[in-house]
């Protein structure tokens, strides 16, 4: 198992126990993770399970598809260069202690 803290915009903390090779976004719905919607499911049609993920985390995960890049187009809250859909980030033991900041809305 490996940790992931999640930090929502009003400072308020989660942590979310995860096994290594899922997703953030299945863990985090598994989990019932406040401020993740994820209502495609995780298939890279929807923009809802929109993070910042912090350094040097962040650059342990492989570039953005292109499509990842295109559908973040469509989040609700403001795109940063640490944004990622939680979808397409694969849960690895090296990010334990990862540091994920929840955008203010999903919708």
């Amino acid at each position: 198992m490996i940790s992931i803290r999640l930090i929502a915009t009003d400072g308020s903390e989660q942590t979310l126990r995860a096994i290594p090779g899922q997703s953030l976004m299945k863990a985090a719905v598994d989990a019932n993770i406040t401020g993740i919607e994820a209502d495609c499911g995780g298939t890279l049609t929807c923009a809802t399970c929109h993070v910042m993920i912090e350094a040097p985390w962040a650059e342990q995960l492989p570039p953005p598809s292109r499509d990842e890049t295109d559908m973040l187009d469509f989040a609700a809250s403001p795109v940063q260069p640490s944004s990622r859909l939680s979808c397409q980030v694969v849960l690895k033991p090296e990010l334990d202690g990862m540091v994920v900041h929840l955008p203010a809305s999903q919708h």
